[in-house]
């Protein structure tokens, strides 16, 4: 899960002894710092995507020269990783709810992941191929306190952890894709329809008419669950 390492930009200038790099000229945009350049390379990210994100575009949305981000960060591998982990920032319940309803908690936290994700298409792309940032990993901690806390056996904890994670990116990718307007999916139901000796189960349950995505999360999410901790 590391970073791709950058080329030759991948070195931040080197400061002469006693020099600060002007930042902000008169007028100019607000001084150039980590929390900018990831705020607007998020920005950025959400209205082009991955291939969208160009450390001179970056630069020109900032209103700074493109080596002044050299500064701050190694490359732009480094400001996917950045913006990654600050979209999937996750403020969960108090532990004392943790422990009073671990399956609440843990839909809690796997459907706001799901959210952020869906909120950022592009981050769903990302996730398995990034570094893991301290906000992504906050929440696998998380997610393995309360499974353990649970009951599920220490041999078993990753098992679980990854389970969830692939279910939730699976979930967020099927999703943000199979995006069909009400019109493609009667259509498809009608192709189908016509096919039903082949597929008579799907045709039947009218599977290609369901778009209740978050239902369909929280019951799927329901059957993980129940087989990693039987309900007494």
């Amino acid at each position: 899960m590391a970073a791709k390492g950058g080329g030759a930009q991948g070195k931040r200038p080197q400061r002469q002894a006693g020099s600060v790099p002007s930042m902000q000229q008169a007028g100019s945009e607000p001084a150039l710092s980590i929390e900018r350049i990831v705020a607007t390379a998020v920005e950025l990210l959400d209205a082009e995507g991955v291939y969208g994100l160009k450390m001179r575009r970056l630069a020109d949305r900032l209103g700074a020269g493109a080596m002044s981000l050299y500064w701050h960060v190694d490359n732009k591998e480094e400001v996917f990783d950045l913006a990654l982990d600050a979209v999937l920032e996750y403020r969960g319940p108090p532990q004392r709810i943790e422990a009073a309803d671990w399956r609440g908690a843990i839909f809690h936290m796997l459907e706001d992941w799901r959210a952020s994700m869906l909120r950022h298409p592009w981050s769903a792309s990302l996730l398995p191929r990034r570094a893991l940032g301290p906000n992504i990993l906050n929440r696998l901690e998380l997610l393995g306190r309360i499974l353990s806390g649970a009951g599920v056996a220490e041999a078993d904890l990753n098992g679980a952890i990854w389970s969830l994670w692939n279910y939730v990116i699976g979930a967020t990718i099927t999703r943000a894709n199979f995006d069909l307007s009400d019109d493609d999916m009667a259509a498809a139901q009608q192709r189908l329809a016509h096919l039903s000796e082949k597929y008579p189960t799907i045709e039947r349950a009218r599977l290609l008419l369901d778009n209740d995505w978050d239902g369909a999360f929280r019951k799927g999410l329901d059957f993980l669950l129940d087989g990693l901790v039987p309900r007494q």
